[in-house]
């Protein structure tokens, strides 16, 4: 499916521009043929006169092209979790155009998206990961992110399975597997906090996970808006996870994500954090842990070494939803 964001009335508007741009082309040079004239009592020599004439009309179309020029986007999904990408490549887009980034990603006057990704050009990588948050914010790692933008390099054409790729927490490898299933390797995690009824840790982003009963009732974005911005995170921010044990070796997350301020369908970092934090809390046995979402299902793979859990790679589906273009 392809959508070009067409807006009304976007072609009789450049072509007003246009004409604009030309009629003020055609003052500067009428205005330099009366200076000229009052000043030595002669009109340019043609040639010198036609020079500035391409000029100005050069002037003109560049003018003309940068009112309108389209940025191509891409959008993608996992399991609910959903961005914008955009190959920075050769575009060349300020990372710091946090205005832009909101618009993109605003449900009601832009693409509408959790977070926008760049990917971009980097020495020693396949490719570097940048990821915003949709308040328009640079943001730590982001795990369905980081799957969906391996998708799009093996879409992009990149002519490989395994990726190697740079994220705001490090480096990172990435696989393409039958099925539409994209898998990622996350960081080392390495300090578990475990302070009264819930976990901290960071697996690439900062996580609370607490383990409640009755998950599909329960009230995710009160409780996580409020631990979000309770007096010990409010400065940093954190993401809030809660946790139901369906099964031995299965969990039910929500998440309340901060950035998005909102809960999301599914959280990369936030089901690594969880699956992490159920191996402890439920002396689970098993260091292959299915995970379920409102978007969909995820598994969860580690090695544990000592007090360290290694090896650490998160699998799940990742897909194109639409590509289009707007106007920048």
């Amino acid at each position: 499916m392809q959508n070009d964001t067409k807006r009304i009335g976007r072609y009789p508007i450049r072509f007003f521009i246009f004409i604009l741009y030309f009629k003020f082309a055609a003052r500067v040079i009428l205005t330099i043929r009366l200076i000229t004239k009052a000043v030595s009592g002669r009109v340019l020599c043609p040639s010198l006169f036609t020079v500035i004439c391409a000029v100005c009309k050069f002037c003109c179309i560049l003018l003309s092209f940068a009112a309108i020029m389209k940025l191509p986007f891409y959008k993608y999904q996992g399991t609910g979790n959903d961005f914008v990408i955009i190959d920075n490549r050769q575009l060349g887009l300020k990372r710091e155009d946090a205005a832009h980034i909101r618009q993109l990603c605003d449900r009601r006057f832009g693409i509408g998206a959790d977070g926008l990704i760049y990917l971009q050009e980097r020495d020693g990588y396949d490719f570097e990961m940048v990821y915003y948050n949709s308040d328009g914010r640079e943001s730590t790692m982001c795990g369905n992110g980081g799957r969906c933008i391996v998708k799009f390099a093996h879409d992009m054409g990149l002519g490989k399975d395994e990726f190697s790729f740079l994220a705001i927490d490090g480096p990172h490898r990435g696989r393409i597997l039958p099925g539409g299933i994209v898998a990622i390797q996350m960081k080392d995690v390495d300090h578990t906090s475990h302070r009264g009824d819930h976990y901290v840790l960071d697996t690439g982003s900062p996580h609370y996970v607490q383990f409640v009963k009755d998950i599909k009732a329960y009230p995710v974005v009160e409780s996580g808006k409020s631990i979000r911005y309770n007096d010990t995170y409010r400065a940093e921010g954190i993401n809030v996870n809660f946790v139901e044990e369906l099964a031995r070796g299965q969990i039910f997350v929500r998440t309340y994500e901060r950035g998005v301020e909102d809960e999301t369908y599914s959280c990369g970092t936030g089901v690594v954090a969880s699956a992490i934090s159920y191996f402890y809390e439920k002396d689970a046995g098993t260091s292959d842990i299915s995970v379920k979402t409102l978007g969909g299902n995820l598994n969860v793979r580690f090695d544990l070494h000592g007090p360290h859990f290694i090896n650490v790679w998160l699998t799940g589906p990742a897909e194109l939803v639409f590509r289009g273009e707007t106007t920048i």
